[in-house]
């Protein structure tokens, strides 16, 4: 079973930075994309960015500037630099990944997110 691992959240001061980190583990025969998404208190999940196999970006306008995603392909891992942090970017982080895993002889579909990190901005 393929499986996510987050890290890096934590709380910063507005105007600081925080880099977060997913790792995905487990019988994966290819990655399709991977993204960050996020949901406040008391809000839906909303997609922050994603990036695809063939490193293609996109971001949410609330972050577009301020944010960067990107992967390191040989550890199956993406990562968000998050810039310019405004209280209202607290949340809870979630990774998501999508792709094919080993099953028996062949593939199958896989769509699994991360348990999430909390990401407090606050003075």
């Amino acid at each position: 079973q393929v499986q996510l691992v987050e890290s890096g959240g934590g709380m910063v001061q507005p105007g600081g930075s925080l880099r977060l980190s997913c790792a995905a583990s487990g019988p994966i025969f290819s990655i399709s994309g991977m993204g960050w998404h996020r949901q406040a208190t008391g809000k839906q999940r909303e997609l922050v960015a994603h990036i695809s196999h063939e490193g293609g970006t996109n971001y949410a306008d609330f972050v577009k500037g301020r944010f960067t995603i990107s992967r390191d392909l040989a550890y199956n891992t993406v990562y968000l630099q998050m810039d310019g942090l405004k209280p209202e970017d607290t949340a809870v982080y979630y990774c998501n990944a999508a792709g094919l895993a080993w099953h028996g002889l062949g593939a199958t579909e896989y769509d699994v997110w991360g348990r999430g990190t909390q990401v407090t901005v606050s003075s």
